[in-house]
């Protein structure tokens, strides 16, 4: 009889809780996941942001870190669904920027080619020439284009330049538009996020010249073909694979020079690095700006890699162009942006060290595929401690990480943020 009496007081107690602070009954009584689930269901229009939710900061484990990367991802993977497979399916991308009216039209074209590999296809992005001239002149560039190159495996897709200049291939357009179809195709082709290749020839080739660096973090390996590097530097190059393909007549703009000059510059920083900046630079001194398909062999070079989101070593240095985030690091403030501000950072075990930082604020993103985050972390800049201590992994963190980039194999679980 006493514990029936004891029973029913307890289901009275918590019936009373449930009433009076149903906020915290559903921390309690409800997992992250399940409250997740349930917020995901709501309509977006009027549910509150996640970041208001207490259950977004509560500390996940492993398991429900990635049940909640499953998740998110698979709540962006609707939407991408719904609002881009037109504009695949038309083969022309059209987004607007921010909440003006202005829009950016890019049109392209792709061809599959063999089987998929696991499941999932690689993307090859190739650049066409021309640059400052006629549109019937890119036009033909492009038409030339998407047939010069056949992968053994993957989607080749050749885009048309959404303007005539000179830079057409590097103007602060062509990241977000980069992005937006790479996010669109891993989800409506079954691209792998991890085997994304770019290349250009001539005008394309310098436009992959100058993305490479920038965008680094968006691909396995790049290769360049017959064009000019611009203002572009090696930095951010340290972690995928960098192809240089030049004819040793090709004088116009110093093409040829600077293609020697930077096989140089390359094995420097693979030489004080070891662990990076792979390359391949080919000279083929008989021939001109046309290299008789010769430099299609960029191509299964290039396959070899498989893009690291997760790399033990990070060279950021800003181009002109600047990014907010880059692998598994993101800065704020106008220092941090600026032409040539650079940020170094590297992991081993438990330990991330900070080499070099432009930046005022920092913020690492962490995963588990990096250190181990139910252990201690220490961020250390010289000999001076900046944080030590446990990391949580939060629903917050893994979905501010998709939302910046639709991409599910570089989402991150948890985040520190620096100040310097």
């Amino acid at each position: 009889m006493k514990q029936v009496i004891v029973f029913f007081g307890v289901l009275l107690l918590c019936s009373l809780i449930l009433a009076l602070d149903p906020v915290w009954a559903m921390t309690v009584e409800t997992a992250p996941i399940e409250a997740l689930r349930q917020y995901l269901q709501e309509d977006p229009k009027h549910r509150p942001p996640l970041s208001e939710k207490h259950f977004a900061r509560q500390p996940l484990t492993k398991a429900e870190a990635e049940s909640a990367a499953e998740l998110l991802w698979n709540y962006h993977r609707e939407q991408i669904i719904a609002e881009r497979k037109k504009m695949i399916d038309d083969r022309v991308l059209t987004i607007r920027l921010g909440l003006g009216t202005l829009k950016l039209r890019m049109a392209f074209d792709y061809t599959i080619y063999g089987k998929p590999v696991d499941g999932m296809r690689s993307l090859y992005i190739s650049l066409h020439g021309g640059g400052a001239t006629s549109p019937e002149v890119n036009d033909q560039q492009w038409e030339n284009q998407k047939k010069l190159y056949q992968p053994d495996e993957g989607i080749y897709l050749a885009p048309r330049a959404p303007t005539n200049d000179y830079d057409l291939w590097h103007k602060p357009s062509i990241d977000l538009l980069l992005d937006y179809l790479i996010e669109s195709l891993i989800v409506l082709e079954n691209v792998n996020p991890n085997r994304v290749y770019l290349m250009g020839y001539s005008a394309g080739g310098g436009g992959s010249w100058k993305l490479a660096p920038r965008m680094a973090d968006r691909f396995a390996a790049v290769a360049t073909m017959a064009g000019h590097p611009d203002t572009a530097e090696p930095y951010g190059l340290r972690n995928i694979g960098f192809t240089i393909h030049m004819g040793g007549k090709d004088t116009a703009y110093n093409r040829n020079r600077l293609a020697e000059e930077w096989k140089h510059w390359l094995k420097e920083f693979q030489d004080a690095d070891p662990d990076g900046y792979k390359h391949w630079v080919q000279i083929y001194p008989e021939l001109g700006h046309w290299m008789n398909r010769e430099d299609k062999s960029a191509l299964p070079w290039m396959a070899q890699f498989t893009r690291d989101p997760f790399p033990a070593r990070v060279v950021w240095k800003q181009d002109n162009v600047p990014h907010r985030r880059f692998y598994w690091l993101k800065v704020s403030g106008p220092d941090a942006q600026r032409v040539g501000a650079m940020v170094i950072a590297s992991y081993v075990g438990q330990e991330i060290r900070i080499e070099h930082c432009d930046a005022r604020s920092l913020q690492i993103r962490l995963h588990d595929r990096m250190i181990d985050l139910d252990q201690p972390v220490r961020i250390v800049s010289d000999e001076e401690v900046l944080f030590e201590g446990i990391v949580p992994r939060t629903i917050e963190a893994i979905a501010t990480s998709l939302e910046e980039r639709k991409d599910p194999e570089s989402l991150c679980y948890a985040e520190v943020s620096l100040k310097f």
